[in-house]
């Protein structure tokens, strides 16, 4: 187990990611799709405040930067006209069931059952960014998705108290950026063992 403070390291990361993220919206045409980007900023954060209800302590730190992040890049991004993804009636749906999932996770008086609910919550806000960057990764930028999986990792590594409530989210968020990551990436990747061959 590394010490607890860095996790300070994480959140600095996440931070510059956050920020370069908010470099290729202005400077490279990246998209977001807002109605991901919403859910991702209220999950984490009602989540973090679940984890520390769970006395997760600075492990918690991760989760709360998950949320931070996108409340950054929507504020950003609200001074830029024509700056957010096309949504779509898929989108659409899938928000609103995001926002039912949220409104669960929030009036749910079981703490394990409100963590599982912020998941599904979170994991549809991720489906409509999911398709997007399957069909036009040069739509998005990485450098977030990593920030989010050193951050998680890092916060994984230094949890004290192995509980379900308090290591489920984090592990949850180095997963959906694994496949995000893997979603931009995946042309590159079978273009260059296409071209072994």
């Amino acid at each position: 187990m590394l010490p607890e403070k860095i996790i300070f390291v994480g959140v600095a990361v996440n931070l510059f990611c956050s920020l370069w993220y908010i470099r290729g919206v202005f400077r490279t045409g990246t998209k977001p799709n807002l109605i991901s980007w919403f859910i991702w900023m209220l999950a984490p954060l009602i989540g973090f405040f679940l984890q520390l209800k769970a006395d997760a302590g600075l492990s918690s730190l991760g989760v709360f930067w998950a949320g931070f992040g996108p409340f950054l890049v929507v504020i950003f991004c609200l001074f830029k006209k024509n700056v957010f993804w096309k949504i779509q009636f898929f989108d659409i749906v899938c928000g609103i069931f995001s926002i039912v999932a949220l409104a669960l996770y929030v009036i749910t008086n079981d703490l394990g059952v409100s963590i599982i609910f912020a998941i599904f919550s979170d994991f549809l806000a991720y489906i409509p960014t999911f398709i997007k960057s399957w069909k036009y990764p040069e739509t998005e930028t990485s450098s977030t998705y990593i920030g989010g999986v050193i951050n998680n990792t890092l916060a994984l590594l230094i949890i004290k108290n192995w509980t379900f409530t308090i290591y489920l989210f984090p592990l949850y968020l180095v997963l959906a950026n694994l496949i995000e990551i893997s979603f931009l990436y995946r042309r590159r990747i079978f273009r260059k063992r296409l071209t072994k061959f």
